[in-house]
């Protein structure tokens, strides 16, 4: 099984683990510490050793920060995690804020107290996390005090030891682009930036560059590791070798020095002393790196990940392997959903569900000889007022029957060696009501509004997230998420730097694969997602016009539940879409399934009147 069920968390070891963490934080002089969900790498997913948020509060979201002060206890998270939050976490210890209205860094500026002394790892917060945090404190006279140790660590007693899967080789089939031929890109690059020397913290950037893949952190395919880039080619790789075949440490001796990941600070502080010009990330980077360059005399570049852009635009082996994926993974989705209308309201539960589908892309995988690895997160298998959290993961003790006259919200993805998939459907369980299927159209008409959408090229997603949300403000509804996230090539499924959001500053480019999910969740009663993967690519030229153009190619293939569409409520553009997008699904999925699955999507998808 990839996922697991278990409850997330125990809050009710909460209040032990707080007060120990206090007598720590006093035996230090510390009036109070930062507890980020966070690992030196920054990435959404971190091995169990990791996760310290986790295991201090209970909430298992992947984005969220606890303030532990002398009398007082915050967790801050964002707009995807209220509701789990409250669920999760002992609200007689923790006070919730908002990560995005009151983050630590505002929260810290108007109450921490003159004199205060507030403690954090500077291995898990990054430098521009650190530059905000440290100007807010510094208003109000306090101090910000970097540790040498983390006092989870030392407080933790059974904490695990840290990962140490197998490194794969990514083949140059699927890779589409020879690692040293990326490598001497990334090289060029830095000379261009005025660098001599590169941190890569990010590990996907460091499996991209490398053409690896590991197993260290869930449903994403990373060797937790850091790489330090050199202008002249002389690249050092820093990863537990017990992590490493023979097989994948002969081709990586080829690359790059291979290094201990304990040898990272004094090779930095050996380059620093030498006079190195260090390209960091402010965004992903480590404080720690920072300082131990600056300190040393060496000077910090400031410049983004150099291997972002080039892993975010897709080549041509890539853009098939994704297309390939999505076909395969489609014919998962058609099977279970054909599955799931067969059976009766309330005989089937969320936990059912996930487990089904799994076992029916792996049944897909197995036929067309492209084994499922993983799933790409932990699937959302939301019922009835469950699927109202929008980040809801179903465990044992909230698993919940589908019931007659309701919504079920199902967001899930794979991991292929050719591609990542991510694909939510909202179906009707029985019959809909009215307000389900106005709701839902209006849903619709904001994903379709993004899928034929053309846009001139250097648009950015903020300029764009609007048109998702258009249908739903007329009615005076909205989503409290993105709409869209970049996804990686058999990496993160949430990938930057593109993205469609309010606050998407990174311009499209040809190759970029984003979602397109906008949503509608009424507490308490259901939650509605529609998704598909997008692909960014040239569009023909306008007659008459002045602008080069760019649109979207849809990539994900699943029928859309046509019990819920109000074909009044859209527009003949949007209708015609949707029925040409029906049979394309029809055409590429259905030669891949047979027997009732093929009926049923015949049924499923086709045309509205």
């Amino acid at each position: 099984m990839f996922q697991t069920f278990e409850t997330a968390g125990d809050p009710t070891s909460a209040p032990a683990r707080v007060a120990k963490l206090r007598e720590w934080l006093a035996a230090h002089d510390l009036d109070g510490f930062l507890v980020p969900r966070a690992d030196e790498h920054q990435g959404e997913y971190v091995a169990a050793r990791s996760e310290r948020l986790r295991w201090l509060t209970g909430f298992s979201g992947s984005a969220g920060v606890a303030l532990i002060l002398k009398d007082r206890a915050f967790i801050f998270v964002d707009g995807r995690y209220q509701l789990q939050v409250r669920e999760q976490v002992d609200l007689g210890i923790f006070t919730i804020e908002s990560l995005i209205d009151n983050p630590p860094a505002s929260w810290i500026r108007d109450n921490l107290g003159k004199g205060a002394r507030l403690g954090f790892d500077p291995w898990l917060h990054t430098i521009g996390e650190v530059q905000a945090l440290k100007k807010a404190a510094e208003k109000n006279g306090a101090t910000l005090v970097p540790l040498d140790v983390n006092p989870i660590d030392e407080i933790w007693a059974d904490q695990p030891e840290p990962p140490s899967a197998p490194v794969d080789i990514h083949p140059i089939e699927f890779a589409g682009e020879l690692a040293k031929e990326k490598l001497a890109r990334l090289a060029e690059a830095l000379s261009k930036q005025g660098a001599t020397h590169c941190v890569l913290t990010d590990p996907s950037s460091i499996a991209w560059a490398f053409n690896i893949r590991g197993n260290d952190v869930p449903h994403t395919p990373l060797a937790l590791g850091f790489a330090i880039l050199a202008a002249d080619g002389k690249h050092r790789l820093f990863i537990d070798k017990r992590k490493l075949p023979r097989k994948v440490q002969a081709y990586l001796t080829q690359l790059c020095d291979l290094r201990a990941p304990d040898a990272l600070a004094g090779d930095l502080i050996k380059l620093a002393k030498s006079g190195a010009k260090v390209a960091l990330d402010p965004a992903l980077a480590a404080e720690r790196l920072r300082a131990i360059i600056e300190e040393n005399g060496g000077t910090v570049v400031s410049e983004a990940d150099p291997a972002r852009l080039p892993r975010a635009t897709k080549n041509q082996a890539e853009l098939q392997g994704a297309r390939a994926a999505h076909r395969r993974d489609g014919a998962a989705v058609a099977k279970l959903l054909c599955w799931l209308d067969a059976q009766k309201p309330g005989t089937m539960d969320e936990i059912k569900l996930v487990t089904q589908l799994e076992e029916a892309r792996r049944a897909v995988g197995e036929e067309t000889q492209m084994p499922l690895r993983d799933v790409s997160f932990d699937t959302i298998s939301g019922a009835g007022p469950n699927g109202a959290i929008m980040h809801y993961r179903v465990s044992k003790a909230t698993n919940r029957r589908l019931g007659d006259g309701e919504l079920f919200l199902l967001d899930s993805g794979a991991q292929y060696q050719d591609g990542t998939t991510d694909i939510t459907r909202t179906v009707a369980i029985g019959q809909p009501t009215d307000e389900m299927r106005e709701r839902f159209t209006l849903v619709l008409k904001g994903m379709i509004g993004i899928s034929i959408l053309r846009f001139p090229v250097g648009t950015r997603g903020s300029e764009i997230d609007v048109v998702a949300r258009m249908a739903l403000w007329k009615h005076g509804l909205d989503y409290a998420h993105g709409t869209g996230h970049g996804v990686g090539s058999y990496l993160a499924v949430h990938e930057g730097p593109q993205r469609i959001s309010r606050t998407g500053a990174e311009k499209f480019l040809e190759g970029m694969i984003l979602s397109n999910e906008p949503g509608y969740y009424k507490e308490g009663h259901y939650g509605i997602r529609i998704e598909n993967l997008i692909l960014v690519t040239a569009a023909k030229p306008v007659e008459g016009g002045d602008l080069p153009v760019h649109e979207f190619e849809t990539l994900t293939l699943a029928p859309i539940d046509r019990r819920l569409v109000r074909p009044d409520l859209l527009t003949h553009e949007e209708l015609v879409w949707l029925n040409a997008y029906h049979a394309r699904v029809l055409a590429e999925i259905g030669p891949m399934v047979d027997g009732e699955t093929l009926k049923w999507l015949e049924q499923a998808t086709a045309p509205i009147s």
